[in-house]
């Protein structure tokens, strides 16, 4: 299922030779000639278009101004554009923005969406076909490097061509985090069960964990955006309930509408009775549940961002609370009660990027050029390590980071390459690069090892589409309507089952997962039937 979904939001390039780039005089390395895009002489040769793109992006990026912004600079100059670029966080307010551009007339040429906004977009036939736009001959980079023609079939909905997907990290780092200095000054130990997990949590609500004489921090946040149970509680876990989707022998289950859930919500309900839980989890937006936990006040979060733990990246959790409250001995560890059971869903294919329909062809086009050379080595390494040899040094397959360089000039401003890498993720072993980072520890390389042990579970192998005529997006949102009824305003979650009828008949949800099992035993070759009751 999508988490945080991400957040975190990071992509990856195209095969194109850096070291073909020389340094302008501003820095920035001036465009060339090369496979994956439009060259210099070629692009000058070409109408100037203005290029509208709307992107998801970390909330904490922005971009700088002027020649600082090396990346739209060069895009720029190579591919004779006037490139301006929107950014939010994915989540609901990135959603409703989009959907205003889309419905007053102004939408953006290009467009990266959430998968459940995509279908909904198809449907509502705002977007353009890309058979003749998205092909191995004008992606060979995207096709060689993230993705292929098999994978980007299987993503698509309503048996259409309207939507590929960016490139996807294909190793995850899904866990938990936990305040280890709190736990060291507790006498407590890293949990390693759903019991351990709460206790822990309770200590950090009630004993002072920051020795600050307050009673001022809890055990755990959560992002519910105002309308929607995330999966972060442990409770999901607890239940087999966190991965949105699974297959067990020959049914198919979705977790989140099965009989399962009663026990969610019951142990749920417990949990938040305790009061350890931070009070405002289901109004904060993604994002502000680890702003809170940079700010010390929370004990235990989720993430899955590769850097949440690392001492020296500026937007690692780890660091932002050494820098926002003054304790250095601050250290966030990942655990997970789980890491031996399955902590999420092996990667897939997840945001795609669309094109509008009232696009013109030469602004697809030149859109599609530049993506694909996002996709190529030469972008890849411009818009994740910056300019070669100012911010980071490259000795055949080896890339070694300038960690003051790369400060000054990257996330001193904004850290603005976490808005350009959308297409790519931080995969450098898609181009056989090794990374030697400076700014890596000892105890950073541990902590990645620990997260690549994890366990994962099997993707579906295909992407899920309702039939014409069935509303998603309202049996969803009737399905989290009514759980968050149960959450707060019921003693208890005896009413599920009958609530889940509700949706199996009212809202087509026996008929969407019906159709869903059809569509992922088609994909693995074997008959799934829905389980539509215990």
């Amino acid at each position: 299922m999508a988490h945080w979904k991400r957040i975190s939001v990071c992509l990856l390039g195209t095969s194109l030779l850096l070291s073909a780039c020389s340094k302008g005089d501003s820095g920035s390395p001036a465009p060339s000639n090369s496979p994956g895009g439009t060259g210099q002489a070629q692009a000058t040769q070409k109408p100037k278009l203005t290029l509208n793109w709307f992107i998801a992006a970390n909330q904490n990026a922005s971009l700088p101004a002027g020649d600082k912004d090396f990346v739209k600079k060069t895009i720029e100059e190579k591919f004779n554009v006037d490139l301006k670029i929107q950014h939010l966080a994915l989540g609901t307010d990135y959603t409703n923005k989009l959907n205003l551009l889309l419905s007053g007339g102004t939408p953006p040429d290009l467009m990266v969406t959430d998968g459940r906004a995509s279908n909904n977009y198809i449907v509502d036939q705002v977007v353009a076909d890309l058979t003749k736009y998205v092909t191995p001959q004008t992606m060979p980079n995207y096709f060689k490097y993230w993705t292929n023609e098999a994978e980007v079939k299987q993503y698509q909905v309503q048996g259409v061509y309207k939507r590929a997907p960016l490139g996807f990290a294909r190793q995850l780092y899904t866990s938990y985090y936990i305040r280890k200095d709190w736990l060291d000054k507790l006498n407590l130990k890293i949990p390693e069960t759903y019991d351990e997990m709460i206790e822990v949590m309770k200590q950090f609500t009630f004993n002072d964990p920051d020795g600050n004489g307050k009673n001022d921090t809890f055990g755990m946040s959560a992002a519910g955006g105002g309308s929607a149970i995330p999966g972060d509680f442990p409770e999901f876990y607890k239940h087999q309930a966190y991965v949105g989707s699974l297959v067990d022998g020959d049914q198919y289950i979705d977790t989140r509408t099965d009989l399962r859930m009663e026990k969610v919500l019951n142990d749920l309900k417990k949990t938040l009775d305790m009061k350890i839980i931070d009070p405002d989890w289901f109004l904060n937006k993604a994002g502000q549940q680890i702003d809170k936990a940079a700010q010390g006040k929370i004990g235990i979060v989720i993430s899955g961002a590769r850097d949440a733990a690392l001492d020296n990246y500026p937007n690692s959790l780890q660091k932002k609370t050494k820098d926002v409250t003054g304790v250095k001995t601050a250290d966030w560890q990942p655990f997970h009660p789980w890491a031996k059971e399955g902590v999420n869903m092996l990667p897939a294919p997840g945001n795609p990027f669309m094109f509008s329909v009232k696009a013109s062809e030469d602004k697809i086009k030149r859109s599609v050029e530049i993506l694909d050379w996002l996709a190529s080595e030469e972008g890849f390494l411009l818009t994740h390590y910056g300019v070669e040899g100012r911010d980071y040094k490259k000795n055949g397959n080896k890339i070694e980071v300038v960690p003051d360089a790369y400060k000054a000039n990257i996330t001193d401003n904004g850290s603005f390459l976490d808005i350009y890498g959308f297409f790519t993720p931080i995969e450098p072993e898609v181009f056989k690069f090794e990374i030697m980072d400076p700014r890596e520890t000892d105890r950073d390389r541990a902590i990645l090892a620990k997260l690549k042990s994890y366990k994962y579970y099997d993707a579906l192998g295909t992407s899920l589409t309702v039939g014409p005529g069935i509303d998603l997006a309202a049996m969803r949102a009737q399905m989290n309507k009514l759980q968050t009824k149960i959450l707060f305003e019921e003693k208890d979650a005896s009413n599920w089952p009958k609530y889940r009828q509700e949706l199996m008949t009212k809202y087509a949800a026996k008929e969407i997962f019906e159709g869903y099992a059809q569509q992922v035993g088609t994909a693995r070759g074997k008959t799934l039937k829905f389980k539509s009751e215990n």
